[in-house]
């Protein structure tokens, strides 16, 4: 059975977790948006106190 032989699978293995942990992160996080954000309006609103009559 060529299953149970890990030399193969287990190289593969260790290069695949090589090229996620080393290429991928540095391309995710050179990453930049084209769009930024931007609020709508940045007046901050007053707050009124409560009036309610309570029983």
């Amino acid at each position: 059975m060529p299953q149970l032989n890990p030399a193969p699978w287990f190289a593969i293995l260790l290069f695949s977790w090589l090229i996620f942990l080393t290429i991928l992160p540095t391309k995710v996080l050179n990453h930049v948006p084209t769009n930024e954000p931007t609020p709508f309006n940045t007046e901050e609103h007053k707050a009124q106190p409560w009036d309610w009559p309570w029983q």
